[in-house]
């Protein structure tokens, strides 16, 4: 596990981290910052998914949670809940991985969670990084909607700043994080 996280910690500083001097780096909020994290350079990168694959799925077992599925808002959680629904199939603890789209699609089944997710199914909503968590919020109030027993969020990298993690843990869910911006900075 450590070998992982730490492979996984230099592949996101490789890849994905970035750190300016001044607050020149526009987030989706709206405000300026000194550093941001692509992780979709990781997320969707083969070694990437792998380590994180792991490393979700051993954080679900250290919390002891055992979901039926994990996914998210498309498009930062979706490579993270495949790697993750993949790695639990390798360790014969299958977890399905679904996809939750920001409005439902306007034609077919108009369906706004894909996957194999049924109403009362237990859940975590996973993301990518976490800011002011919205995106995150937004994940569970669908989730909920939809009949969804949400255990837990997790996220890959919590930015530890605009009250991400509090803006979460407001909905009654639990969030938890694989990385926090102290690993690196």
């Amino acid at each position: 596990m450590e070998s992982t996280m730490k492979i996984l910690k230099e592949l996101i500083i490789e890849r994905s981290f970035k750190k300016t001097d001044t607050p020149s780096i526009l987030l989706s909020s709206g405000k300026m910052s000194c550093f941001y994290f692509n992780l979709k350079k990781v997320t969707y990168y083969p070694a990437g998914q792998v380590l994180i694959g792991k490393a979700v799925y051993n954080k679900i077992i250290e919390l002891g949670l055992s979901p039926d599925a994990i996914g998210g808002l498309t498009m930062g959680a979706d490579p993270v809940a495949i790697s993750t629904s993949f790695t639990s199939a390798l360790e014969g603890n299958p977890i399905e991985a679904f996809s939750i789209r920001k409005e439902p699609k306007e034609y077919g089944m108009k369906l706004q969670i894909e996957g194999n997710v049924q109403q009362g199914d237990s859940v975590i909503i996973i993301d990518d990084v976490v800011t002011t968590g919205a995106s995150t919020v937004k994940a569970i109030r669908i989730a909920r909607e939809h009949g969804l027993n949400i255990l837990a969020a997790i996220v890959l990298v919590d930015r530890c700043e605009e009250n991400g993690k509090q803006n979460i843990e407001a909905t009654g869910i639990p969030m938890y994080s694989i990385f926090t911006v102290s690993d690196f900075m």
